[in-house]
């Protein structure tokens, strides 16, 4: 029965069947993958060998390949602990051959599991697992109690336990067998999971007298197959915080049948069947439905998770990608009411300036104390925008600077920033090193001006679940959040590219190949000898290896450096090929290059060079500064402000997206209280992923549908007439 784990080969063959992909292309990843190549580099470099898969693609790809490992490396010993114990069952072999998942697995195995002490346990040591033998093979009542009366005369006094005095006692032991054993039985489970999914209902009740954010779940009941993740969250947080109760049910007429089948049920009066029949209910209430339920309740919850993420990683995205506003001085304004409003100015560089606090809100209100210090600074630094931070105090600052640069008529405009992380990163030690000289309470203001000139490279010096860009972030698995998320940032940090004369460690350390101390090297390379010239020149960073520069360097940009495929997405193991492309075809950097494909496909053979990373050189050489971020929706800038007493009914109104749910979108009116737009609102036909109509940082017109100042509620629509 010993068991030889699959290979790699044969693994990829399993995937293959699972995602459509071709498993060729598959051994090829997960080759690479093995051999610690990272995933922005497979996915941009070796086209060729993985059937050009996407950094998605491959990231679940990995997943799935370590999952299957994790089942064969379950499935092997469970082999051998079946094989040690000395079991040899064809059809177990088979099953266990068979088992897609480790749930599936552990089903197989628990019958020969090590348990801890059980009532059945404790009847097999007593010696009643022949009677209970008798009870399933429907024998007549006499035999039953005559084994049970002789059982009462001769059994034997055993350590730790009370002999027993009834014939009761023994065919209640005897029942307490065939009950785990129907606990056991992978089938029956698998049987009746299925019947739970299939009918079963998902059941919420309150438990307490109180309003409360849960109130929508206080009678509720929804069949197990179409509860919606956001909902399963929700459920699971009402239940942590004691304000529900929370079931799952199934009909009796629907698993009582299954479990009377597993016993070969007769329907008499015999004394077997009435003790089967008992037997059928104890195993379900007592053993099956809590095992059952709790193992649905850890899937459901697993699926709102994993949705849940899927949701994260695609607003973050969104969010990291926001098109930068570089050219701009910028002044941002972190509103509050009594520590005041701080207020910092960046160039167009980045560098801080100028920065300090003002008063103009309650409980102060130093209006014309306020406006003069902007003003000053405004004129004297030469600001360009205004950025204003959503979170308290936002929507009263946000008038008051309206109100000032009419009053002084400023051409200025502001926009509202999401300043979600802002305080982490003031009080992180990322922002004691890139701004020691200003208090801590300053430095959220330096962020959020820093977020709209380039919203990436300034996010990613926090971590991605305090964005503000998800839903029930502190309810999951946060190391799989920070996973997950971690790779979405990098992702769009290797997309866009990095300057490597201007980046920090924060935003290197999401370079492929490049960590985090690996990053702080290059930093310092950069300050002890000067700006690079080359992207050789990462060579002599100390501990940065040919690995590491193999992985990195094609992600890595120098502006005006020595070779000008430096600033390209072009990969130094194909500058040999570049240059031969534009001799061949007379191209010139930065100029369109309008060859065909034909022509790209003849030069390949001719160069015994793959199609896929020639196209790409030939994209590089023509936009080499293309910038992936200039697709996505640039932020929205006001010159006035309205609030939610202003808001009517009916009004129709430009809005921009803030956040992305799995039952809707929120979106910033600049009213300082965003509106929802319910999944059900958001088009005119069936939505079923609020994802393919919006994203965060879209655009958008909005009617509104009803308007609650005193709960600071908007209702929203996106439908058209």
């Amino acid at each position: 029965m010993n068991y030889i784990e699959k290979n790699d080969k044969e693994l990829s063959l399993v995937l293959s069947q699972q995602t459509g992909l071709t498993a060729k292309h598959i051994e090829a990843a997960i080759e690479l993958l093995n051999q610690d190549n990272t995933i922005p580099f497979i996915a941009r470099y070796r086209k060729e060998l993985t059937g050009s898969m996407d950094d998605e693609v491959l990231r679940n790809l990995q997943s799935d390949y370590n999952d299957l490992l994790a089942i064969e490396s379950r499935r092997k010993t469970i082999f051998n602990t079946l094989e040690t114990l000395g079991v040899e069952d064809e059809k177990l072999t088979k099953d266990i051959l068979s088992a897609t998942t480790l749930t599936r697995l552990e089903d197989l195995y628990r019958p020969y599991k090590p348990k801890r002490k059980t009532r059945a346990t404790i009847a097999i040591s007593r010696g009643l697992e022949p009677l209970s033998k008798l009870i399933l093979n429907h024998k007549n009542d006499e035999t039953l109690l005559d084994w049970a009366t002789s059982f009462l005369e001769t059994q034997e006094e055993k350590e730790g336990m009370k002999k027993l005095q009834t014939i009761d006692e023994v065919l209640l032991g005897a029942s307490d067998i065939l009950a785990e054993q129907a606990n056991d039985s992978a089938d029956l489970r698998s049987i009746l999971i299925r019947f739970f999914y299939r009918e079963g209902l998902l059941i919420s009740e309150t438990k307490t007298e109180e309003d409360t954010v849960f109130r929508l779940y206080y009678n509720y009941r929804s069949p197990i197959n179409k509860s919606v993740g956001h909902r399963i969250l929700a459920i699971n947080r009402g239940e942590k915080q004691d304000i529900l109760k929370v079931s799952i049910e199934l009909d009796e007429t629907i698993w009582l049948p299954q479990i009377e089948n597993f016993f070969k049920m007769k329907k008499d009066n015999s004394l077997a069947s009435t003790l089967l029949q008992a037997v059928c209910q104890d195993s379900y209430k007592r053993l099956l439905k809590p095992s059952l339920e709790n193992q649905i309740r850890n899937e459901l919850t697993e699926n709102a998770h994993q949705e849940a993420i899927e949701l994260f990683k695609i607003n973050l995205k969104n969010a990291l990608l926001v098109p930068p506003m570089k050219k701009n001085v910028i002044l941002a304004l972190d509103p509050g009411y009594r520590h005041g409003c701080k207020w910092a100015v960046v160039n167009e560089s980045g560098d801080h300036l100028e920065s300090g606090i003002i008063y103009p809100i309650e409980p102060f209100k130093k209006i014309r104390e306020s406006e003069q210090i902007l003003r000053n600074t405004i004129l004297k630094n030469k600001v360009t925008l205004c950025v204003i931070g959503n979170g308290t105090g936002g929507r009263e600052t946000e008038q008051f600077f309206s109100d000032f640069i009419k009053k002084e008529n400023l051409k200025i405009g502001f926009l509202l920033v999401d300043e979600s992380g802002a305080s982490v990163y003031s009080a992180s030690p990322i922002s004691q090193e890139e701004l020691p000289d200003i208090e801590l309470n300053l430095r959220s203001a330096v962020s959020l001006a820093r977020r709209i000139q380039d919203p990436l490279a300034e996010l990613v010096k926090i971590e991605p679940n305090a964005i503000g860009v998800g839903q029930y972030q502190h309810d999951m698995n946060q190391k799989l959040l920070l996973t997950t998320l971690g790779g979405v940032t990098e992702t769009c940090v290797n997309q866009v590219g990095v300057s490597l004369n201007t980046a920090s460690p924060s935003l290197l350390s999401y370079v492929a190949g490049i960590s985090k101390t690996l990053a702080t090297n290059i930093v310092n390379y950069r300050k002890e000898n000067g700006p690079y010239t080359s992207r050789a020149q990462l060579k002599k960073v100390p501990k940065l290896g040919p690995k590491a520069f193999e992985q990195a360097a094609g992600f890595l940009r120098i502006e005006q450096g020595k070779n000008p495929f430096d600033n390209t997405s072009i990969h130094p193991e194909s500058y040999d090929i570049a240059k031969k492309l534009m001799n061949e075809f007379n191209l010139t950097l930065y100029q369109p290059t309008n060859l065909s494909d034909a022509q790209l496909a003849m030069f390949a053979i001719k160069e015994k060079v793959g199609l896929e990373t020639l196209r790409d050189i030939n994209e590089a050489i023509s936009m080499p500064a293309r910038d992936i971020r200039d697709s996505f929706p640039t932020p929205k800038i006001s010159i006035d402000v309205m609030s939610i007493e202003d808001s009517k009914v009916g009004q129709t109104l430009n809005g921009v997206v803030r956040n992305v749910t799995a039952f809707g979108a929120f979106v910033d009116l600049g009213v300082h209280q965003d509106g929802l737009v319910h999944i059900s609102q958001l088009s005119n036909s069936f939505v079923k992923d609020p994802t393919t109509i919006v994203k965060v940082g879209q655009e958008v017109t909005v009617r509104i549908l009803e308007v609650d100042v005193e709960k600071k509620r908007i209702s929203l629509s996106m439908k058209h007439d």
